[in-house]
């Protein structure tokens, strides 16, 4: 059990409400601290409005609601003994060092003995911190360095002095760790730590090195996002994000800390137009405008971007870059490789940042992993600095290096003819800068998929899901497409997993290590089946997505699925025929396919209406639970989290949830073991047909909608649809409805709707925007 059992956090501000929300998250008690501002008309004003901007963030930065209620809010002047009885107290406030250091010394006449306190700096020295402490306050004093959203961002930069005492790092990190759902990574008392140091570089290379080759903002973003591995929002977009203002302080920060000799102050200066963008208030996503931003044009809302050399807006456009597309389909040396400025400048980008990241061991980390680690956690990437070196291979990497008038790091050299990483004797090794390899190792408890799919081979596979043996008697279904995206080459290897696992394992997971389990099913194969009329084709596609959700279902042995992120549509309806969910803390759950104008349509509108009637007494409490499952169904209701799910039984008490991500996959595997023991299949359920009674509930609640203005014309020939399949066709009411009839209904409303023009354009849409289109 944790020895933090209460949290004072002191601080506000964007960082320090968003520790406290995700402390509360935890089911911890906090207590939030700030100043009493001038003129001020409530003492505790600035913790008043900032609780309140956490209740209506966006996105959420409470799992439940209800976590508000765990937070006690107070001011700096009246209410600092309130943490005379905290655990931790948790410094937020600004970034200077004056002002933290009287901070501290209030702190120590009112912390109980032995409680810890940390900073959430990421700028100043802890040296510099503690040079006024008492001998006592230093040996419990670190830096907990957080990353924003704080709920949603993964990786705490942990940081002890030569006084901190050991017990302090490793009880803080085991509570960051498994209470918080943090990725804990030690890194040494140096400037930016290690996910900035290399993060921010990495943004300032990029924005510098566009304008240099005169590329737009689409078209840098295009390159410096997923073809590299880095999130969608690209470099300009993730500047938006942040938001312009602060990065400009972010960078100064790290500009007056590094060594005049660092290769940042090359790339400091950035653009002259984001001072001039923050001056107008362009400050990005936060300021309604930025590189980027949303404009009304009659019925619709256009994106536009910012051209970097006169800073006017014009619409924005999908670059459609060769370079990019080979990135993203090939891997980084297509990327890199083509004889134009888009390579030049994804070459530019990778070369410096990559060898800048190798610059940093052993000065910053010891060892190449926990800079990886730091980029992949703090900052999205689906590969570390040395991973992508990997990928490019070494000695490719060198070589270019030094063509390009770069000087090749110190770790490159010892790791030419080699790489960075291996995998040997059933584990993976990294390479150390003595030239020795050692095993990479994860806290205990936590894992991931990728530890076992680099030593060994799939026992089955295709292009879109592996299945692997996880040992212990488990079997574990992996998707690999793009996002995860289902399509029956999927779902025709979970038919063939459960068959293997039926007859070989104890227990079968369905799980992977993407940052989403599945945005639903393949829209693009369904786009061209309605386009082409192949009805036939788009039945039998269903159909078997159907058999195949009934195999996991109707399997002889327990099924638990582990998703994280994204859950949505056929995605969400693999999950809800597991026998019970390992869901991570911010796993999105529902159905949302009636947003691109179909229903479910394998099994999901089947089992929410079970969810929802199966407890029903009489038959007007059957009505009411059809309606309910009508009411999520049809407006692609989601839940933000497990916790929060529960309310659409979307989650049910049966399922368990991971707050960290590499402890949901043990987790998932303990559960299903657990279930095994003296396991039987469920008995298939039966339905009652809801006749008139049903149909005019249904249509009382979309008038009811329409009245309000919320529904389109089309979201009504959807709902009529949806209405057949939960009302049970044509069967008469209380008439006896299998579970196979409704799945027969699902897939007759699925291509019906299919055949509309209006669906075909709410598809079409979506795929070239990524936005619904309300027609």
């Amino acid at each position: 059990m944790s020895k933090i059992n209460k949290v004072g956090v002191i601080g506000a501000g964007t960082m320090g409400s968003g520790i406290a929300s995700h402390v509360a998250n935890a089911g911890v008690p906090v207590v939030l601290l700030d100043i009493v501002p001038a003129r001020a008309s409530s003492r505790n004003q600035v913790t008043e409005i900032a609780l309140e901007k956490l209740r209506k963030s966006n996105p959420p930065a409470f799992m439940n609601p209800t976590n508000a209620g765990l937070i006690t809010i107070g001011n700096t002047e009246d209410d600092l003994e309130l943490l005379n009885d905290v655990d931790w107290i948790a410094e937020a406030i600004v970034e200077r060092l004056e002002i933290k250091q009287a901070l501290y010394e209030r702190l120590e006449s009112v912390r109980k003995s032995g409680s810890y306190v940390s900073s959430n700096t990421s700028t100043i020295p802890l040296s510099l911190l503690t040079e006024k402490m008492s001998d006592d306050l230093k040996r419990h004093f670190c830096i907990t360095h957080f990353f924003n959203p704080v709920r949603y961002m993964r990786l705490l930069e942990l940081v002890g002095g030569p006084d901190t005492d050991a017990q302090v790092l490793e009880e803080l990190g085991h509570f960051c760790d498994v209470d918080l759902g943090k990725g804990v990574v030690p890194c040494n008392d140096t400037p930016g730590f290690l996910g900035n140091r290399v993060g921010v570089y990495a943004l300032q290379v990029g924005i510098t090195t566009a304008a240099k080759l005169g590329l737009s903002v689409e078209e840098a973003d295009s390159l410096m996002g997923r073809p590299m591995g880095i999130p969608k929002t690209g470099v300009f977009g993730l500047y938006d994000l942040i938001g312009l203002d602060l990065m400009l302080d972010v960078v100064k920060s790290l500009a007056t800390i590094l060594p005049a000799e660092d290769r940042f102050h090359q790339v400091a200066g950035g653009l002259g137009l984001i001072n001039q963008m923050v001056s107008e208030g362009r400050t990005g996503n936060k300021g309604g405008a930025g590189f980027y931003k949303q404009v009304t044009e009659g019925d619709s809302v256009v994106r536009h971007a910012v051209e970097l050399d006169s800073g006017a807006y014009r619409q924005a456009v999908r670059p459609g870059l060769r370079a990019a597309e080979a990135g993203e389909t090939e891997g980084l040396r297509p990327l890199v490789e083509s004889n134009d400025q888009y390579s030049q400048f994804a070459w530019e980008v990778l070369s410096k940042t990559l060898s800048y990241a190798a610059e940093l061991v052993p000065q910053t980390s010891s060892t190449i992993t926990p800079i990886d680690e730091a980029m992949k956690l703090g900052y999205g990437w689906l590969r570390g600095p040395f991973e992508m070196i990997d990928e490019l291979g070494v000695d490719y990497f060198a070589d270019r290096l030094s063509a390009s008038g770069i000087s090749v790091p110190e770790i490159v050299r010892i790791a030419r003819g080699r790489s960075f990483y291996r995998a040997t004797g059933g584990r993976v090794e990294a390479l150390g800068i003595d030239g020795e390899y050692a095993p990479v190792t994860r806290a205990p408890g936590a894992a991931r998929l990728s530890d076992t799919t680099a030593v060994s081979e799939p026992l089955l596979t295709n292009t879109a899901a592996s299945y692997w043996d996880l040992g212990d008697g488990v079997g574990c279904v992996e998707f690999h497409s793009k996002a995860n995206a289902l399509s029956p080459t999927s779902m025709a290897l979970v038919e063939q997993a459960v068959d293997h696992a039926s007859a070989n394992m104890k227990a079968l997971l369905i799980y992977n290590d993407a940052p989403h389990f599945s945005v639903g099913f393949n829209l693009d194969f369904a786009l061209d089946a309605a386009k082409r009329a192949a009805w036939q084709e788009l039945d039998s596609a269903l159909y078997d997505f159907q058999q195949s959700c009934l195999a996991l279902k109707y399997a002889p042995i327990p099924v638990v699925a582990a998703p994280a992120g994204m859950a949505l549509g056929g995605g969400y309806e693999v999950l809800v025929h597991c026998d019970a969910l390992q869901a991570h803390g911010n796993s999105v759950l529902g159905l949302v396919e009636t947003l691109v104008g179909l229903v479910p349509s394998g099994g999901g509108c089947k089992e929410l209406l079970y969810r929802w009637t199966s407890d029903a007494t009489d038959a007007a409490s059957a009505v009411s639970g059809a309606i309910r499952a009508f009411e999520l169904i049809g407006m692609g209701k989601t839940g933000s989290s497990p916790i929060d799910s529960e309310r659409h039984r979307f989650f049910l008490p049966r399922d368990r949830m991971s707050m960290n991500r590499d402890r949901l996959l043990p987790e998932a595997k303990a559960l299903a073991l657990e279930l095994s023991d003296g396991y039987t299949p469920p008995q298939a359920p039966t339905f009652l047909g809801l006749g008139a009674r049903g149909r005019d509930g249904m249509n009382e609640f979309l008038q009811g909608l329409k009245t309000r203005g919320i529904t389109t014309p089309h979201d009504h020939t959807v709902g009529a649809a949806l209405m057949e399949v939960l009302c049970g066709g044509d069967a008469a009411e209380n008439e006896t409805v299998s579970e196979l009839d409704v799945c027969t209904l699902e897939r007759q409303s699925f291509i019906s709707l299919a055949k509309t023009a209006r669906t075909v354009a709410r598809i079409e849409h979506i795929l070239s925007t990524g936005r619904p289109l309300r027609n």
